[in-house]
Parts: structure tokens; sequence; C-alpha cells
């Protein structure tokens, strides 16, 4: 009996002496020296990971879904006549979205049309002048050819009549008389080339007038073009294929040229635009693949690629850039847009609407080797 009680009481102090240690059971020690393994490799897959592949990964969640959208607004003055659309409706490129009231337009129109056709009467009726004016010149030359023969003539006689009235053969008289009729064919004949040069010249004024009136019509009719091209723009049309959004225009309302009446949404052809740090750009590159998580469907990864960098930080952008030499600086970390292109069947791209907030992970791992290449040439040019 007192065996078995020192052997139970041997027992009792070596349990409680593993409840005080409990380092000293040999599976405790098996069981720790295990889990030390796994935290070991754990460890060791995660820095592997992360040297090979975590450490490319670039992530952000300041990235929205974006499309070129485009402002319906007019570029003439008007009262807004039909509206023949409504909020969030799916249009076709060239569908008629909304009319203004073109009488104006269309009467300025007329206007211009009949001040061409009085251009070109005017035209017609100097041209019909200027025929009459060449049968007027022939008729002046041939006065003149008359008048220059009875010149030729009255000169002739003065000429025989002079030796006569020398000689006594003739009376004197009659030698003044033909000298006068000589003196009088002369200025008639000067009369008929002064006629005929001004009829000549009638026909230079006359064609300069059909040189204006052309120049009228064709003014006119540019001007008739512009005219044109306004009653066509009170016809407001789609530019792409999209869906109609921030409808503000109402019928009977006066709208100024650069009026906005709506906003085309292309929802067909979104896009992502991502603000990254700029400690975060310096392995991005285009065309690198992008995963997409979408906040309003959440479990669903989407692919894309980078499409395009900004030239500048977001800031250089703002209404009113930094200006950091102005007073005390603090450092802040810039931000760069990056355009992402995504890749999705439609079906999942007609649910982005813009304005969606999403996380992006660019995986710059196609340009690791880069940073070092550019650390060699910075070290060679010192």
């Amino acid at each position: 009996m007192a065996d078995k009680s020192a052997t139970a009481l041997a027992e009792a102090e070596h349990i409680d002496g593993l409840r005080r240690f409990p380092l000293k059971s040999p599976r405790v020690r098996v069981a720790l020296f295990l889990g030390g393994i796994v935290l070991l490799a754990g460890g060791f897959v995660w820095y592997f990971d992360h040297q090979n592949r975590g450490r490319y990964m670039q992530r952000t969640d300041n990235a929205y879904v974006a499309a070129d959208s485009v402002v319906v607004a007019p570029r003439i003055a008007g009262y807004v006549e039909r509206v023949l659309v409504t909020e969030n409706q799916a249009v076709r490129q060239g569908q008629l979205l909304a009319k203004l009231d073109p009488r104006e337009y269309r009467s300025r129109s007329e206007q211009i049309a009949s001040e061409i056709e009085t251009a070109t009467a005017v035209v017609q009726t100097t041209r019909s002048q200027i025929a009459e004016q060449q049968a007027a010149i022939t008729q002046a030359r041939a006065q003149l050819d008359a008048a220059q023969t009875e010149v030729a003539f009255a000169a002739q006689q003065v000429e025989r009549y002079k030796p006569l009235a020398a000689s006594g053969a003739e009376p004197r008289e009659r030698l003044a008389q033909l000298q006068t009729q000589a003196r009088q064919t002369q200025e008639q004949a000067s009369s008929a080339k002064a006629g005929l040069l001004a009829a000549q010249r009638r026909v230079d004024t006359l064609l300069a007038q059909v040189r204006q009136a052309k120049s009228q019509a064709e003014a006119a009719r540019a001007q008739l073009a512009a005219a044109r091209v306004n009653v066509e723009s009170t016809l407001l049309r789609a530019a792409i294929d999209s869906r109609v959004g921030d409808l503000s225009v109402r019928v009977g309302q006066f709208v100024q040229p650069g009026t906005r009446m709506m906003t085309l949404v292309p929802v067909d052809r979104p896009f992502i635009e991502a603000n990254f740090k700029e400690t975060q750009l310096g392995l991005m590159r285009v065309g690198q693949l992008v995963r997409i998580e979408v906040d309003a469907l959440p479990g669903v990864e989407l692919a894309g690629r980078v499409s395009s960098l900004a030239p500048a930080t977001g800031a250089q952008f703002s209404v009113l850039p930094p200006q950091n030499a102005t007073g005390n600086f603090t450092k802040i970390v810039q931000r760069v847009p990056v355009r992402i292109a995504i890749a999705t069947p439609p079906k999942v791209m007609r649910l982005l609407v813009p304005g969606m907030s999403v996380e992006v992970t660019v995986d710059t791992r196609s340009a690791k080797g880069e940073l070092d290449e550019i650390r060699r040439a910075a070290s060679q040019d010192r």
C-alpha cells in the first residue's frame, strides 16, 4: 500500500510540474517545433512572394469609372420648340434630340436668296447694256469716220482755193467760207472722237458693274450657306451612341449659344481614371495588366490594361495650381491620373456607370528590370 501511495504521489507531482512548466512536455515541444517550422515556412513564402510579385503590385482605391461624355449645347440662340428625348434615354448617333424655332433663320435665308437673285438680275441687265453699248460704239466709230472724211475733204477744198484766191480767180470770201467749214468739220471730228472714247469707257464702267454684282452675288451665296447652317443648327442631334443624362432643357426656354442642355454619356465605352501616388509610378508602363474591383459588384474581378499616364500631376491641372515658393512648405505626395482601359464583355460593361468607385491593382513586373537600368544610367552620368 505504501508503494502504491508513493507512485501516485510521484505521478501527481509530475503532472503538477508539467502544468507549471508546459515546455517540459514532449508533446508541447513537438507542437511548438512544428508551429515554428510552419511560421518560418509561411514567412519564407510571404517574403518570396513579396520580392517576386507583391512589391510590384501597385494598388489604389482612388479610382473611378469615367467616360468621354459629350455636352449638348446649341451654336445659335433661339427658343426651344421641341424636346424629343427623356432623361436616361438611350440614343443613337444622329438621332434628333431637340429642335429650336427656325423661323427667324429661315426668313434670313430667304432674304439672302432674294439678294442673290437681285445681284444675278443686275449682272444680266448690265450685260444687256454692254451689248447695247457695243452697238453705240459702232455707231460712234462710223460717225467719227464720216467726220474725218469731211475734215479731209474740207482741207482739200481749202488747199485748192488758196491759189485761186491769191490769183484773184476766186473771191477771198469763198476761201474764208471754206476755211470756216474746215474748222467746223475738225470740231465735229473731235466731238465724234470724244463720243467714241466715252462709249468705250462706258463699256469698262459696265464691266466693272458686272464684276461688282458678281462679287455681291458670291458674298450673298456665302451668307446663304452660313444662314442654311444656322437653319440646320436648329436641329440638335446626338454626336455618339449614348444615354441622355442631366437633361435640363425645357420647351419654350430661350437658350444662348453654348447653353448646357443635356449630356450624352457613352456607357458602352467606359474607362477607369485611377489616381496613383507618385511613389507608385516608377515601374508603371502603358500596356501593363490591371485587376479591377468595382464596389458595386462585390466579388467580381475585371481585367484591364494601362492605357496612358497623364503628362502632369492632378494639381498642375487644377484651377489654382500650387505655388510652393510663396510661403511655408509642407511636402505632400502628389497623385498622377492614370487611364485604364477595361476589357470585359458588353453584358458587364453596361453595368458600369461613370462615377462608380473602384479599386485597381497594376501588375508592374514587366518593368522590374528597368529600375536597375535607370540606377546604372544615373551612376554613369555622375
